[in-house]
């Protein structure tokens, strides 16, 4: 599942792409809003709450989009080959110079834009929000002591655009094994801290880079580098299926640098 820094760079691109230009054609292929036709409306903006990305225009609606697992959003001249297979296309919004095609898109829905603070009620303040509230985010932390210090970090009402890789290179980082209980963790606002400074480090590019290197293969501690050596210690890297609020996530960490807990 991209990260929030992966979706507020398409949003970015987005925005820049279609701000203020009219809609000549929109395509949306969900069986709720297939029917549904945004041509003649003129695209106000595009923003990113956390994972999510919106859509919105001048008629008051607003396309809400999230890419789940591994949607994307695509854009195109005019008239060029699509870079993907039309069975997996979600949307589409033309412009006279621009289409933007959303594959994969675990959810596409057309919702009316005074109701986006109602729909994404459920989300925690977003670590690459301009309303990023860093107390709030500690407070909603510390609310079950007894659950994994990995399932809370990438639950979206903890903290709203964390995912797998920045849950694995905190914890690594803050040498925290992942399912230490978050009551038996010291200081938990420094996971918020670490958080928030790899995500932010990471905005423009939407890349997550945590190491300092970008060079191929070498811009991670231990997310993605199941069997490789730990860069600290030389250990090998593991990896594992962890419970989350909603269904079980993989989590890399290195058993020496982040020993069990103790049972």
């Amino acid at each position: 599942m991209p990260e929030g820094d992966t979706v507020l760079v398409a949003a970015r691109r987005l925005h820049e792409a279609l701000a203020g230009k009219a809609i000549r054609r929109s395509d949306l292929r969900m069986p709720r809003i297939a029917t549904a036709d945004l041509s003649g409306q003129t695209v106000l903006g595009v923003a990113a709450r956390g994972k999510h990305i919106l859509l919105r225009t001048d008629a008051g609606l607003t396309l809400h989009t999230h890419f789940t697992m591994d949607g994307t959003w695509h854009l195109y001249q005019p008239g060029e080959k699509w870079r993907g297979p039309g069975f997996q296309v979600r949307a589409v919004i033309e412009t006279t110079d621009v289409v933007a095609v959303g594959f994969r898109l675990g959810i596409c829905e057309l919702i009316r834009t005074a109701d986006e603070t109602q729909r994404l009620r459920h989300l925690g303040p977003d670590v690459l929000g301009g309303d990023w509230d860093r107390n709030e985010a500690i407070r909603r932390l510390g609310t079950h002591p007894e659950r994994e210090a990995g399932t809370m970090l990438i639950d979206q009402r903890v903290m709203a655009g964390p995912g797998n890789i920045y849950k694995s290179e905190v914890c690594f980082l803050e040498r925290l094994n992942p399912w230490t209980a978050l009551g038996d963790v010291a200081d938990p606002t420094r996971l918020v801290d670490r958080m928030k400074e790899l995500m932010e480090a990471n905005r423009e590019a939407g890349r997550q880079i945590t190491t300092g290197d970008s060079r191929p293969g070498h811009e991670r501690w231990v997310a993605g580098r199941w069997r490789l050596a730990c860069r600290r210690c030389g250990s090998q890297i593991r990896k594992a299926d962890q419970a989350s609020y909603d269904f079980e996530r993989v989590t890399y960490w290195c058993p020496t640098c982040q020993p069990a807990p103790p049972a």
